[in-house]
């Protein structure tokens, strides 16, 4: 779940798919007329939340700067982003060209706080 802020300065959440970058940032696929792109490049301060499968699974929140990357910058951290989140493509050329043709943007987040790593599930309780 990523986290942007509107411009009345509420919150606005997006799911989203997501990797992490070689240089240890979240980095998310959108499109350029996303509201958390036109948030990010109002004011690029960003929350962002990595779930687990299952709901007792971990969980951990980061902070941190986002940056928003446009066609044609965004090509080659799209090819890192998707081998982050799926691994290798069969043809990095017809990627390539699709992240194009598709006008894809990248959002890289730097972390600047992140934790603590929970846990889901029922507090736990004193037996009686």
């Amino acid at each position: 779940m990523l986290v942007t802020t509107r411009s009345d300065g509420g919150p606005q959440l997006s799911p989203v798919t997501y990797g992490v970058d070689g240089e240890g940032r979240v980095v998310v696929s959108t499109y350029p007329e996303r509201a958390k792109v036109l948030n990010l490049k109002r004011r690029p301060q960003a929350s962002f939340l990595a779930l687990g499968d299952d709901f007792g699974d971990a969980w951990v929140q980061v902070d941190g700067t986002a940056e928003v990357l446009d066609v044609p910058e965004s090509v080659e951290p799209l090819v890192e982003y998707y081998r982050a989140a799926a691994g290798e493509h069969p043809d990095w050329d017809e990627y390539r060209d699709a992240m194009v043709k598709q006008g894809k943007s990248v959002v890289r987040i730097t972390i600047e706080r992140w934790g603590p790593v929970a846990t889901g599930g029922f507090p736990a309780r004193l037996a009686d």
